[in-house]
């Protein structure tokens, strides 16, 4: 427990000195702001008596080192300069205004810091305001009043030459330099401006009457020349014109010719888009159809086939069902009729032999058995005639020995229904004498009883 509560005390005296160093740290730095400069004095590296830093920072250790700092902010100085004399010996003024401020150049921040660290805003433009009348003076010496009044660039560029240099002696450096106006007392400039106005004024009057001769000159020269020209260009008008009109109506035939091949063009050009577009209508129509009609047509048409296809097969299953089962029933049925048959046959051959193998008496017994079925279908045959009232008209006219129409009537009416005897004969068979016999053959082919 005990080592652990001095580890803990060790750990938390660390951190605070890391903390103590830090914030030590942190107060010996100086930050330089964009518009001055920090100058740093005391114990400095190399040979230097003070470090300027514009921008950035740098650490400032107590007792050996201390620091101020630079204003960057131009001053504008005004200079009333009366009196200075020119090259010529004559006094001009010549007001100006100067702005200056401290350099950020090396040489010049260490000048400033040097001379001007301590000054007040007033104290440095003084300075520089002594410096600045000195070296006007004496560029104004040096040049004179026509230079001085007609070449300001000139002037103004002599000014920078001879003051900055000056001025960055003191760490200062020169701006803008601007000359309001400039003034003599003895009017030297204001004769100078009557007298270059004056020689322009007569300049300009001479200008003008030469002008005016030459104008003259020129008018009648010109009047000459547009005479002869004018007769010259008449002619040449003319035959231009008649030129212009030949080359003109040539040009229009040529223009013709290509309009007519432009519009010829144009015409085949068009009909084959037409022809195109029409191409590229119908294959879309072609496959809109195909798409729209013909494909589900098909589809329709298929499936009919495969119904039909299906039903018939159905219908052809079905049909081979029916046919085989018909096939069945008259195979049974013939089967039933050769059975039949095989019986009657059997039954035929024992009656043929009861008979004696008499083939006519064995017709005979045969027709005997249907002779039930004979009658009886005579009697339906005459049931159904209604003759409970016949009405005859007899008109008496009979002939001798044959009697009555009357008679006539009943009696064919009777023979008129077929005999037994007539049916056996029909048959080939002769009935047996106890059903009776026929007596013998009447007159006319018919037989009586």
């Amino acid at each position: 427990m005990i080592e652990q509560s001095y580890l803990s005390i060790a750990v938390l005296g660390f951190l605070i000195f890391i903390f103590s160093t830090m914030y030590f740290l942190a107060k010996l730095y100086r930050r330089c702001p964009s518009n001055k400069v920090l100058v740093v004095y005391g114990r400095v590296s190399g040979r230097k008596t003070v470090q300027c830093y514009h921008g950035g920072g740098t650490f400032i250790w107590p007792l050996i080192q201390g620091y101020a700092f630079l204003d960057l902010t131009p001053r504008t100085i005004h200079i009333p300069l009366r009196g200075a004399l020119s090259h010529q010996n004559i006094r001009i003024n010549v007001p100006s205004t100067f702005t200056v401020a401290v350099g950020v150049t090396p040489d010049i921040m260490n000048n400033a810091a040097i001379r001007i660290l301590e000054l007040d805003h007033k104290e440095i433009e003084s300075m520089a305001t002594e410096i600045i009348i000195g070296q006007l003076r004496l560029t104004v010496a040096s040049l004179r009043i026509e230079e001085i009044n007609q070449d300001r660039e000139r002037f103004l560029e002599a000014i920078k030459n001879n003051i900055e240099p000056e001025l960055h002696k003191i760490g200062l450096t020169l701006l803008n330099v601007n000359i309001t106006d400039i003034t003599d007392e003895s009017e030297y400039i204001s004769s100078i401006g009557r007298k270059a106005s004056s020689m322009a004024v007569n300049q300009a009057k001479v200008d003008v009457a030469e002008q005016e001769k030459q104008g003259e000159i020129g008018k009648a020269l010109a009047e000459k020349d547009r005479r002869v020209s004018v007769a010259s260009y008449n002619a040449e008008a003319v035959k231009g014109e008649n030129d212009s009109k030949a080359q003109i109506a040539l040009t229009n035939a040529i223009l013709a010719e290509r309009e007519a091949e432009a519009a010829q063009r144009s015409q085949v050009a068009k009909q084959q888009a037409e022809v195109e577009i029409q191409k590229a209508r119908a294959l879309a129509q072609t496959q809109f159809l195909e798409a729209e009609q013909i494909v589900p047509q098909e589809i329709q048409k298929r499936k009919i086939e495969i119904e039909a296809e299906a039903q018939a097969n159905s219908q052809i299953l079905l049909a081979r069902g029916e046919a085989e089962s018909i096939l069945a029933i008259k195979q049974a049925e013939a089967e039933g009729i050769r059975k039949l048959l095989d019986a009657k046959a059997q039954g035929y051959k024992q009656l043929f032999e009861a008979c004696g193998e008499d083939a006519k008496s064995a017709a005979t017994m045969l027709l005997i058995e249907k002779l039930e079925e004979i009658v009886k279908l005579q009697v339906e045959a005459i049931k159904n005639i209604k003759i409970d009232k016949i009405t005859v008209w007899d008109s008496g006219s009979a002939e001798a020995g044959k009697g009555s129409s009357t008679s006539h009537f009943i009696s064919q009416f009777t023979k008129s229904l077929p005999a037994l005897h007539d049916i056996a004969s029909l048959a080939g068979l002769e009935l047996p004498e106890y059903l009776g016999k026929v007596s013998g053959e009447p007159l006319n082919g018919n037989r009586t009883k």
